[in-house]
């Protein structure tokens, strides 16, 4: 049976997409990972909980089909702010949150960065 769930979750993650934008952040590489680590032996990997495994499965198989989209359409395709998908993907990049991140920081925090000794041990002079 554990070779059946492995499989279920193999072919899972074949089809979840994953995001370039979203380095280090993305939902389909945080699963590829997880998956790693709880089959590690594969298809002869002991599983303390099948049925935990099978509903965490069956959540995730949820996700990916848009069951929830489609369950309870929403009457218009837009949002509070009147952003698009494309416009929110844009700004919810790694990319940008580094720039808003970068832009965020004071002045002088720029400056202390920009100056500040490369090695931890060395004290500034005063």
């Amino acid at each position: 049976m554990a070779a059946s769930r492995y499989r279920r979750f193999l072919k899972l993650c074949e089809e979840w997409p994953v995001d370039e934008t979203k380095r280090g952040r993305d939902l389909g590489a945080y699963l590829r990972q997880r998956v790693a680590q709880a089959f590690r032996e594969g298809e002869n990997t002991q599983i303390a909980e099948p049925e935990a495994c099978d509903q965490m499965y069956e959540s995730l198989a949820r996700l990916h089909s848009n069951y929830y989209k489609h369950k309870y359409p929403r009457p218009r395709e837009t949002s509070f702010s009147g952003l698009s998908l494309e416009e929110y993907k844009l700004i919810l990049s790694t990319d940008t949150l580094e720039e808003l991140k970068e832009m965020d920081k004071s002045l002088w925090k720029k400056l202390q960065e920009k100056f500040a000794s490369k090695d931890p041990e060395e004290k500034p002079k005063a």
